[in-house]
């Protein structure tokens, strides 16, 4: 449910080999594809080989960021871009990325899409060693590690993201500027999504191939779990870490319910089908005599379609959102995420009175904004409403980028499915079984990361670490 969920990061990266060529008005188009990953900062850090590094961040919208900054500032032929809503680490300016820091007489930049669980105990270690933060994310760290690996152990760049990688427990995709060289580099597991492209000489990293479409660069592939991109002599240049070999994949499930744009490809999957096949599934699952199907815009209406199209019955716009809101999410209050539904979304009456409605949800968290948006449905006098969710019901938090709630505030996780029902008020509460979902994206359960719907997670959690604690407001 939009209001209810909260996705991590957007990242992008763009090596050039002309190094006349500044890219970073590239990479902005590309986070601006991107800014529904996050809505709090963005930032850009370019490379100019006689100028050295140059970056900026800033907080709110990329547009907001960019407003009074001019782009052409940011000169460099080698860039990468990040655009964020915070899991680990407050929101404020000192967290926005990408996080810079000094390196080999020079610097590294990096931006990150993922949360790394055992971040406080390697953060630990590096403070009794006299690395001083900035900031509270984990991306820091990550750099830290990096630099320690690389000046004590003389290390070359890809032996240090590798012993790195071998102590990082959790979700990352890593877009990493050192001086003139750019990598990106994917968690063993899979779990956040990183895709590679090429435009004439450029070649660009991204969350997502929606990037790639918004610069007409064309897809190549999704980078590898496990695998550690980079260019030189105009190619893609490849080294898979060593410990690939003992982990088993798992791609987060919520990148096709939820967070990615439709018009996404994903580990070769594309999430508008997905969406669809999941509004088949509702209607086997929920073959229900209605009048109208009504999806909660943006993210659901896919399903909705996929709805209709197998029931027969008539797909109808019965919420009219205002896409000049961001998403509810990023009110600091439970009170103002509620008044938020209504800046957010207003029924249509005429098309919802009187009439035996099915509305379809990509997902229900809290519950809470699922409420508000129904009562907001019932003002305009629906004979019945038929609640079908895209999502099997959330029970447990999660630990790898989605700072979806505590697990006393799901609502499914305390709750019977007919008690929530009851709570909700409504004539059919429908969920999609885990089965159908998997089914519907098309991927082998084994390759998917499950844990906030079966809490079968895909690492070990560290001793009493709790979502609360772990997500800090």
């Amino acid at each position: 449910m939009q209001g209810e969920l909260q996705d991590k990061c957007g990242i992008v990266g763009i090596h050039s080999k002309d190094t006349s060529k500044d890219v970073a008005s590239f990479v902005y188009y590309c986070l601006y594809a991107l800014q529904h990953r996050g809505q709090e900062s963005a930032g850009i850090a370019t490379f100019n080989p006689t100028k050295g590094l140059n970056y900026y961040c800033g907080m709110g919208l990329i547009t907001d960021v960019f407003k009074d900054y001019e782009i052409h500032n940011l000169q460099g032929n080698i860039a990468i871009g990040h655009v964020r809503y915070s899991t680990t680490g407050q929101s404020k300016l000192e967290n926005s990325q990408p996080f810079v820091t000094d390196f080999d007489d020079g610097f590294i930049a990096m931006a990150h899409n993922g949360d790394i669980v055992n971040s406080e105990l390697l953060r630990e270690e590096l403070l009794k060693e006299g690395y001083d933060f900035k900031s509270d994310t984990d991306s820091e760290v990550i750099c830290y590690m990096l630099k320690k690996e690389y000046y004590y152990y003389n290390k070359s760049i890809i032996e240090s993201i590798e012993a790195v990688c071998k102590k990082l427990v959790g979700s990352y995709a890593l877009t990493i500027l050192v001086n003139g060289e750019l990598y990106g580099v994917r968690d063993p597991m899979g779990i956040k999504p990183l895709a590679i492209a090429k435009r004439k000489d450029d070649y660009i990293l991204a969350s997502e191939t929606v990037a790639f479409d918004v610069i007409n660069a064309n897809y190549i592939r999704d980078i590898k779990p496990g695998e550690v991109v980079y260019f030189k002599n105009d190619e893609i240049n490849s080294h898979m870490l060593e410990i690939v070999n003992n982990t088993s994949l798992s791609h987060c499930m919520f990148e096709y319910v939820y967070f990615a744009r439709p018009d996404s490809t994903i580990d070769g999957i594309n999430v508008y089908q997905t969406r669809l096949n999941i509004g088949h599934e509702l209607y086997k699952l929920y073959p229900i005599d209605a009048d109208v199907v009504i999806p909660v815009p943006d993210s659901s209406i896919p399903a909705a379609i996929g709805y209709a199209r197998a029931s027969g019955i008539n797909y109808g716009e019965g919420l009219i959102k205002n896409r000049y809101v961001g998403r509810t999410f990023i009110m600091p209050t439970q009170e103002e995420r509620e008044l938020a539904v209504r800046l957010k979304l207003n029924p249509i009456k005429e098309a919802i009175k009187g009439k035996k409605i099915i509305l379809i949800d990509d997902s229900v968290v809290r519950g809470t904004t699922s409420k508000q948006l129904l009562d907001l449905v019932k003002e305009a006098e629906p004979a019945e409403i038929h609640f079908l969710v895209g999502c099997p019901p959330v029970i447990a938090p999660c630990f790898y980028g989605v700072a979806m709630a505590t697990k006393k505030e799901l609502i499914a996780a305390n709750y019977t499915i007919e008690e929530i029902r009851e709570q909700l008020d409504v004539d059919t509460l429908g969920y999609i079984t885990l089965e159908s979902l998997i089914k519907a994206i098309g991927m082998p359960k084994e390759n998917l990361c499950l844990g906030c719907l079966n809490e079968c997670y895909p690492t070990e959690l560290p001793d009493g670490i709790e979502a609360e604690t772990y997500y800090k407001p």
